[in-house]
């Protein structure tokens, strides 16, 4: 295969990867808590090839995903149960294999009275025990993540902060495992707003525009393997007429 056609194909197949990402965010642009993909891409030449890699083209590929953390907006629901987070910090739940980290803050009561997730994961406070309230009576939540009923606390919501969140692996659309990472520290500059849900940092305008920015891209590689196929066909028809 000739230089051009290595090259169109290797860009074939990052835009493809692109375009995953792309459509992923776009489809999470109205999931509370979503934090935008996007990657970085890099040159790789073959090390197989030794001193002969000169002569080969490095290709375009991506290198590895990276997450945007900015915050989202929060959004008003008038739902006690919807907590928003202003600033750092993650809540933690309790998931199926240790501890979650989410900005979704989207909680309802379980049977047994537990503050939950969607999922089924109980929030945890601050002693690392989940959070259980009297379903028939309403709560109240401080910006400091203390929540009260009929003026008695009943403990006060775990948020964890992490110094360089770029360690943390996505688990589902919103939350995040801590596998390889710094054990993640206090969040005390960040505050719970009660009634608010923080909303996607995806742009949806700005991810549509990138999928058709990409979709052209890859049009634009499938027609250069074409030429070059065109260009090798009528180079050997040549030399066959010679």
């Amino acid at each position: 295969m000739d230089q051009i056609s290595v090259l169109a194909a290797a860009g074939m197949q990052s835009r493809m990867q692109s375009l995953d990402l792309a459509a992923n965010n776009l489809a999470n642009s109205s999931t509370s808590g979503y934090k935008t993909d996007s990657e970085f891409y890099t040159l790789f030449a073959s090390e197989a090839a030794g001193e002969d890699a000169s002569g080969l083209p490095a290709v375009p590929m991506i290198q590895r995903q990276w997450t945007d953390f900015a915050q989202g907006l929060l959004e008003p629901t008038n739902n006690p149960l919807d907590f928003g987070i202003s600033g750092k910090g993650f809540f933690v739940v309790q998931g199926p294999s240790g501890p979650l980290y989410t900005r979704n803050g989207n909680f309802r009561f379980s049977t047994s009275g537990a503050i939950v997730t969607s999922e089924g994961y109980p929030l945890l406070q601050e002693n690392g025990q989940p959070l259980r309230a009297n379903t028939a009576q309403p709560l109240e939540v401080s910006r400091a993540g203390e929540i009260t009923q009929n003026g008695t606390s009943i403990g006060r919501i775990k948020l964890a902060e992490f110094p360089n969140p770029a360690g943390l692996n996505k688990f589902g659309a919103n939350y995040f495992t801590n596998s390889n990472g710094p054990e993640p520290i206090d969040a005390a500059g960040a505050q719970i707003y009660q009634g608010k849900i923080e909303a996607s940092n995806v742009s949806a305008s700005h991810g549509a525009v990138r999928i058709v920015g990409l979709s052209r891209q890859f049009e634009m590689m499938q027609k250069a393997i074409s030429l070059s196929n065109d260009m090798s066909k009528k180079a050997i028809e040549e030399v066959a007429k010679v």
